[in-house]
């Protein structure tokens, strides 16, 4: 079935999958490290890329393929790379994209092993990195050199909720030369398609929403371009970061409810939102869906939906923090989000434990910062949660 005309949720369930000698509904999973070829020169060919077909799993396989081949119709891309890993994902793109001497301008609460990874690692190889608040377009603006090669933004910004523009940022990167990467984790394709506006790549853990079940750790990056897809999957290729068939399998059947799964939780997160920001326990809530917030009509242009993730502090601070997230029952405290249940965590001494202190709190992220997901249980039941866990804390 070509679904490229599809709608959304018409490409959920059939985009990609392959045509199956038994005719199999889904995709099968071709659990096999190694192909065999008809006959040597069949085998010469495949390698020398005159003949179509499978090498070797690290290589490509049906079943990842068809994960690649649905993520890049939902997101309007030319092919999609799918890795082990968000952050093999991530990895993938530095090292495809940026050399000794480039430079890459960031969003400064970006995922923070993104930031680690960049800060730490990529700078003993030459590469210099500047992390600005990228909502306010100024800032990217003057973080700009003209080594400036990549400019990677996160938004909804993990775990600050900053909304940054990406149609002007797309704008100002390549009239500077450099390309525009975003992560979509937070939004989703269902929500928000950088590459309409824009962007040169998108990518994505897929270990969140796309999969949504809480049992699966990827990653997928879409590419605008065959050249730049290309690079990317020559990179992924010679890491080895590729990820397995059975995990692509899951991740195919996780994303088939992507859309009905977003809705849901987003129609609980539009209740528990202003519940929250009316308690006189809670000091602020950030949750793009709220007026309140400062990106809230940018986030309603270039979003099709706010979402389902928040951030707020308490008024007690990060005692307060403690003491709620030791007294959820239905909230789990855990790092990781956009699965089916709701999740709890601190990102300051989970997720951002690594950044600097003062690097942390100039990216909004707060000693006392707590990030909610929430997810597609009964509101009433979330909510009760909350009031029991708040109603704990003293003072």
């Amino acid at each position: 079935m070509d679904t490229r005309n599809s709608g959304f949720n018409t490409k959920l369930v059939h985009a990609g999958i392959p045509d199956d000698a038994h005719g199999s509904v889904v995709t099968p999973i071709y659990q096999t490290s190694t192909f065999a070829f008809r006959d040597a020169q069949q085998g010469a060919n495949r390698f020398a890329g005159t003949e179509g077909g499978y090498i070797y799993t690290r290589i490509g396989n049906p079943t990842t393929v068809a994960l690649e081949e649905n993520v890049a119709q939902l997101e309007n891309g030319f092919g999609a790379t799918a890795m082990a890993s968000g952050m093999g994902a991530v990895s993938t793109v530095y090292l495809a994209l940026l050399s000794a001497g480039d430079h890459i301008v960031s969003t400064d609460s970006v995922y923070g092993p993104s930031r680690g990874l960049m800060e730490k690692h990529m700078s003993r190889f030459g590469v210099a990195s500047t992390y600005v608040d990228t909502s306010d377009l100024a800032n990217l603006r003057a973080a700009l050199r003209p080594n400036t090669k990549l400019v990677y933004i996160e938004t909804p910004s993990n775990p600050a909720m900053s909304v940054t523009d990406i149609q002007a940022a797309a704008d100002i990167a390549h009239a500077a030369g450099a390309l525009l990467v975003v992560d979509n984790t937070f939004a989703s394709p269902h929500l928000q398609k950088p590459l309409d506006l824009g962007a040169d790549l998108v990518l994505h853990s897929v270990t969140k929403f796309i999969n949504g079940h809480a049992d699966v750790v990827g990653g997928i990056v879409v590419s605008k371009t065959e050249a730049l897809h290309k690079q990317i999957r020559a990179m992924l290729i010679n890491l080895g970061a590729n990820m397995d068939p059975h995990q692509a399998y899951l991740v195919s059947r996780g994303l088939k409810t992507l859309a009905l799964r977003v809705e849901r939780a987003e129609q609980n997160t539009h209740q528990v939102a202003p519940w929250l920001e009316a308690r006189p326990e809670v000091a602020w809530v950030r949750y793009i869906g709220l007026p309140s917030h400062p990106q809230h009509a940018l986030a309603g242009r270039q979003m099709t939906g706010y979402g389902s993730m928040i951030a707020f502090e308490l008024k007690g601070g990060t005692e307060a923090g403690r003491v709620l997230m030791d007294n959820v029952h239905l909230a789990g405290l855990a790092v990781s989000l956009g699965g089916v249940e709701t999740l709890i965590s601190h990102p300051a001494s989970m997720t951002h434990a690594s950044m600097p202190r003062e690097a942390r709190l100039a990216a909004g992220i707060t000693d006392g910062l707590v990030r909610l997901s929430i997810g597609i249980e009964d509101v009433e039941d979330i909510l009760a949660d909350l009031d029991q866990a708040l109603g704990c804390i003293k003072g």
